[in-house]
């Protein structure tokens, strides 16, 4: 009996094996078209990678970034060459759960993942567009500074204080970016006050004279000197010039030697830039004004008389009234 159940064991074991070895010889074309087509994108996908990887080094300053795009798109040229082999073997279902499968678990480590994916993809883009580059001088999110590193998830910028600030790439994507670099020229503009006795004209004259003469001013764009408005003490200009941004000069460095300058030539011009001007009235009832007060020909003692004059005429003016009030 126990023959038997072994006989028949072996029985559905050989039937099997000829079952599956008499499909394989039915299907080896296919077989073979598929494992062809397996080594052919394996290959293709090898190439393309190494291709498409020297060729983001060259455009793309994140290595990270030009590594993860050459992989990505190896990825997707064996994942082709899976489904299409698969296809020729006739498991076109197979091929669907296997989509479906991965549509869902891509779905699901999106939302477990959010704000690293985001940072991800905004990286991406970022290392695409190429909006800036490292060492580019950058204002965005309240941070101004110069690029250092640029990551798959973060930015790295390093402020003019000396600190290291590491941006999320969604909020580089996302906000306004201020790229300080991307023109190769930066505008300065100093403020400058001048009396209201001299001549704003000429004023202006002899300071886009004095900036013409630095190096660092760029003279094919215009160095110009506009009346901004009156102050309270004074007529105010507005200089504007331009330098090559990065540059040997930086911008601090230029807006100092250009106040400095502006300062010397106006004082050799004899145009004064006033400090604030106040009027002072030191009389009792606001009586008697500082130009009086300080004639040349006025002493200290006349000083205190004209206020004892003001006060005796004070004090009678206040006894007049009180006599007519008990008079009535």
């Amino acid at each position: 009996m126990e023959f038997l159940k072994i006989d028949k064991f072996w029985s559905l074991i050989d039937e099997k094996l000829t079952t599956w070895l008499e499909a394989a010889i039915k299907h080896l074309p296919n077989i073979v078209v598929a494992l062809l087509i397996a080594v052919v994108f394996s290959i293709i996908a090898r190439i393309a990678g190494k291709t498409i990887t020297k060729v983001l080094h060259r455009t793309l300053d994140s290595i990270q970034i030009a590594n993860l795009l050459a992989s990505i798109f190896k990825m997707c040229i064996l994942i082709a060459g899976v489904f299409i082999a698969l296809d020729f073997l006739g498991l076109t279902g197979t091929v669907t759960s296997l989509l479906a499968g991965a549509g869902i678990v891509g779905l699901a480590i999106g939302f477990a993942f959010q704000d690293m994916t985001e940072n991800l993809i905004a990286g991406i883009a970022m290392g695409i567009r190429k909006p800036f580059q490292i060492g580019d001088v950058v204002a965005a999110d309240k941070v101004f500074g110069t690029v250092k590193t640029i990551n798959l998830r973060n930015t790295l910028v390093e402020t003019f204080f000396g600190q290291l600030e590491v941006i999320p790439n969604k909020i580089l994507f996302r906000n306004v970016l201020t790229n300080y670099s991307s023109n190769g020229v930066r505008r300065v503009e100093v403020p400058v006050g001048i009396s209201y006795a001299d001549d704003p004209e000429k004023a202006a004259e002899v300071i886009v004279e004095q900036i013409n003469q630095y190096d660092f001013v760029i003279k094919k764009q215009e160095t110009a000197v506009f009346a901004k408005d009156f102050g309270d003490s004074s007529v105010n200009l507005l200089l504007w010039f331009w330098i090559d941004y990065p540059g040997e000069t930086g911008f601090m460095q230029a807006r100092h030697q250009a106040v400095v300058g502006v300062k010397k030539a106006l004082e050799n011009a004899d145009i004064l830039i006033p400090f604030p001007i106040r009027t002072l009235d030191f009389g009792a009832k606001g009586g008697e004004k500082l130009n009086s007060m300080l004639k040349p020909n006025k002493t200290l003692e006349d000083v205190d008389n004209s206020k004892n004059s003001s006060r005796a005429d004070e004090k009678n003016d206040s006894d007049y009234t009180e006599s007519d009030q008990g008079a009535d």
